[in-house]
């Protein structure tokens, strides 16, 4: 296995391959994946417009949302993590699976004054790529947060893509703050942004269907909730860190808990994650 220190597209972090090919590049800032190709073609989408400076958060890729999704709450959006520097833990990586750190620190602590350590795990296999994310309450009370891995799928045409799954699920349509069951099948035509109730006892979570590619993208029972994204043409023209087309590039697929906090008792570790397997 292939491992070097790198930068892509101003990013800097690193990229580790497999004898087939395979590879994923992950940056310093937030542990955040930004490339994994898999089987000769790239599996994720990152915007060619998204900001690389460190002040912002980098649009696209796998984005750690942590302590907070979205705006629920007095944090910046989707919280801080993915924002912050995270250290590579060389003596817990092995082989193909690297270990990325962030830890409560005075910046943290003024913006939420809880003791903790978030541990991203980011493991290559043969056609396969699983992200596990790991919080560790440090302090003496329990702590409660929403998030994500709020993965961005590059796609051929969104209009051609469907994504299979949790048929009769709850589902909450966030655009028209509607309630009610999936139907199982989804397709994408206009803006699309809704959370999902997910039973995970059957594998995959989703089939994500593109043309002649079929990924299959599971995650565990611990995050409860998924959320399935596409800003469409309207917002997507909004947005400064993307093309105004990009939404024809990409869907998102989130291991998600947006409407009830996960609760980590004193001492205690949560564990979450998600794969993606061709």
């Amino acid at each position: 296995m292939n491992s070097t220190t790198e930068t892509l597209e101003g990013h800097a972090g690193w990229r580790w391959s497999l004898p087939n090919g395979d590879s994923v590049f992950v940056a310093e800032q937030g542990a955040h994946v930004l490339s994994w190709q898999a089987a000769g073609r790239e599996r994720l989408y990152l915007s060619p417009a998204a900001v690389c400076d460190g002040t912002t958060a980098i649009r696209g890729g796998i984005p750690v949302c942590f302590p907070q999704f979205n705006q629920r709450g007095h944090l910046p959006k989707h919280g801080f993590a993915r924002n912050m520097p995270w250290l590579l833990l060389a003596e817990r990586s092995q082989g193909a699976e690297k270990v990325f750190e962030l830890a409560a620190n005075q910046h943290t602590l003024a913006l939420w004054p809880v003791q903790f350590r978030a541990l991203i795990s980011v493991s290559l296999a043969a056609h396969s790529l699983k992200i596990n994310l790991a919080i560790e309450n440090l302090g003496e009370k329990p702590l409660t947060f929403t998030g994500a891995l709020h993965t961005y799928f590059a796609v051929n045409q969104i209009d051609q893509v469907s994504l299979h799954g949790q048929a009769h699920q709850p589902e909450w349509d966030t655009v028209r703050d509607s309630h009610q069951e999936c139907s199982g099948q989804l397709s994408f035509n206009t803006e699309f942004d809704r959370v999902y109730d997910v039973v995970t006892d059957k594998q995959p979570t989703w089939t994500l269907q593109d043309g002649k590619h079929v990924l299959q993208i599971s995650q565990s029972p611990s995050w409860g909730q998924s959320v399935v994204w596409n800003p469409g043409a309207e917002k997507c023209s909004q947005f400064k860190d993307m093309p105004a087309e990009a939404y024809q590039r990409m869907l998102c697929v989130e291991a998600a808990r947006v409407t009830t906090p996960i609760e980590v008792p004193a001492a205690q570790t949560w564990v979450g994650w998600q794969q993606m397997t061709i």
